[in-house]
């Protein structure tokens, strides 16, 4: 019996599956902090799990979530975004976040 689906679509499914092995390949930019609240709050969206939590910056749960993508190697381009963020907005903070990722050892390779 024949499917119903098309070829391509088919392709598309197993080109999809074909990157499922904790790897993530993202076309265009993808932003992991949305900033809130003039820095005191953050979204922070996680590759890892697909999940985007509304996290307090000065919080540990913050600095955990952080850590994990770090883990994952995703640090990099967190503190880039970071920089970002305090060069974009002074005020907010950003500098004394990215010092207090430092000292938990957030960054460490």
């Amino acid at each position: 019996m024949a499917s119903n689906t098309s070829k391509t679509a088919r392709a598309s499914v197993r080109a999809g599956q074909a990157g499922q092995g904790g790897a993530l390949s993202v076309l265009g930019e993808f932003k992991y902090l949305i900033p809130l609240a003039e820095g005191r709050f953050a979204y922070v969206r996680n590759l890892t799990n697909g999940k985007t939590n509304h996290l307090r910056t000065d919080s540990d749960a913050f600095v955990e979530e952080i850590r994990v993508l770090a883990a994952a190697g995703h640090g990099a381009k967190i503190r880039a975004e970071i920089e970002g963020l305090d060069a974009s907005f002074p005020k907010h903070g950003w500098a004394t976040i990215e010092k207090r990722l430092e000292d938990a050892g957030v960054f460490a390779s």
